[in-house]
C-alpha cells in the first residue's frame, strides 16, 4: 500500500486559517460508511445522528503553551518547543539552532524580555531534540504555561494570537501535556454536551497527550513501513466501565477524534489502560471498539487521514472529501467536521 495512494487535491482556500467567530458554528458532513450516503449538516446538530444509550468519549488533554523563546549567555536566540508529556516525566524539547550539553538558556517572556528562569541542556538526544532541566526545579510544563506561546499547526504559517490561546484548546481541557490539540473537539461546546446528555447520550473522558509527531510527514513510500510515534495515554476506570455497559446494552461507542479512536483501539488490541500508545491504523485494520467516529478533514497522505480511511473505506472517504471540497467546507484543525457512522 503506497502513501501516494492517499492523496487528494486540497486547494489553499479550503484550509481554515482561523477559528470560526463562534465555537460550534461549523459545518458537519455525515457519511454512512456502509452505503456511502452523504448528509450536509451542522456541528450543533450532532444530536440528530446520535441515539440514547450511545457513549461519546472525549480527550481531556490540555495543550501546553509549548513554544518557548530562550537565549544563550551571548544573546543568541534559541526557540524550544516543549514535547508532549510521557509517563517517565523526563522533560524534552525540540530546538532550533546549535546547542550543546551543559548550555544554560535564559527563558524570555512573551515580550522577549529576560526572566529569572534558566534551562540547562542535560542531554542531546539527536534529531533536534534534547533532555533539559529547569534550574529553579519547576516543571518545564509549568514554565511553558507561564512564558510560552501556543504551538499552532505549521500549515497556518502565522504567529499565535490571544484568540488562539483560547480557541486552540477544548472547553474541558484539564490534563496538561499535549503539544497539539485534539482538533475534532475544538468545535464542541458545553451547551452541545449538555443537550446530548439530556437526550440520553453518555459522555466520558480519556487522556492522550498529542505529540508533535502528529504534524510530521510520512517519509516512507510504503504505508506499512512507517513507524508511528508514541504518545502517553490513560483510560480511567469509569470510562472502561461505561464502555462495557454500553456494549452490553447495544449502544454505540462514539470516538471524538482520531486520538480517542487510536487510544480505544490500542486498548482493544492490548488490554492496556495506560502507558505508551504507538498504534498505526490504516486500511485493513479491524476496529474492535469504535462504532462512530467524529473527526476533522485531514491533510493528504497523513496518518490521521489513513485512520479515517480505515474506518470509512478509502473509496467512500475520498468521495466524501471531493464533495466537501466542491461544497466549500473548511479543512484541517480549525475547519469543519465529519461524522462517520
Amino acid at each position: 500500500m503506497l502513501v501516494a495512494d492517499f492523496f487528494y487535491d486540497l486547494p489553499e482556500e479550503r484550509m481554515a486559517k482561523f477559528p470560526p467567530k463562534e465555537r460550534g458554528t461549523t459545518r458537519l458532513l455525515v457519511l454512512n460508511r456502509e452505503t456511502g450516503e452523504l448528509v450536509d449538516s451542522r456541528y450543533r446538530e450532532l444530536g440528530e445522528f446520535l441515539r440514547p444509550g450511545d457513549l461519546m468519549i472525549l480527550n481531556d488533554t490540555r495543550v501546553m503553551r509549548s513554544r518557548v523563546l530562550t537565549e544563550l549567555p551571548d544573546g543568541r536566540a534559541r526557540e524550544l518547543v516543549v514535547l508532549e508529556k510521557h509517563g517517565d516525566e523526563k522533560q524534552r524539547v525540540l530546538y532550533r539552532g546549535k546547542l550543546h550539553e551543559g548550555d544554560r538558556l535564559t527563558v524570555l517572556d512573551r515580550e522577549k524580555q529576560a526572566t529569572t528562569e534558566r534551562v540547562r541542556i542535560e542531554r542531546i538526544l539527536g534529531n533536534g531534540t534534547a533532555e533539559v532541566k529547569t534550574e529553579s526545579g519547576r516543571g518545564l510544563w509549568e514554565v511553558a504555561e507561564e512564558f510560552g506561546v501556543v504551538p499552532l499547526p505549521p500549515y497556518l504559517k502565522r504567529e499565535a494570537t490571544a484568540e488562539d490561546t483560547k480557541r486552540y484548546q477544548t472547553v474541558w481541557a484539564r490534563e496538561v501535556g499535549s503539544a497539539a490539540a485534539p482538533t475534532a473537539s475544538l468545535n464542541m461546546t458545553e451547551q452541545l454536551i449538555q443537550e446530548l446528555k439530556e437526550k440520553g447520550v453518555k459522555v466520558e473522558y480519556l487522556t492522550l497527550h498529542v505529540g508533535l509527531g502528529t504534524f510530521l510527514p510520512i517519509r516512507t513510500e510504503e504505508v506499512e513501513k512507517h513507524e508511528m510515534h508514541s504518545e502517553w495515554f490513560l483510560i480511567p476506570d469509569e470510562t472502561l466501565e461505561a464502555i462495557k455497559q454500553t456494549k452490553a446494552q447495544g449502544g454505540r461507542v462514539v470516538a471524538v477524534g482520531t486520538t480517542v479512536a487510536r487510544t480505544l483501539e490500542f486498548y482493544a488490541k492490548t488490554g492496556k489502560t495506560s502507558g505508551e500508545d504507538n498504534i498505526f491504523i490504516y486500511p485493513g485494520f479491524k476496529f474492535g471498539l469504535v462504532d462512530v467516529l467524529l473527526t476533522n478533514f485531514h491533510a493528504p497522505k497523513s496518518t490521521v487521514l489513513m485512520l479515517a480511511a480505515a474506518f470509512a473505506g478509502w473509496d467512500k472517504l475520498h468521495a466524501a472529501y471531493q464533495h466537501a471540497v466542491e461544497e466549500k467546507y473548511q479543512f484541517l484543525s480549525y475547519g469543519d467536521s465529519m461524522l462517520i457512522m
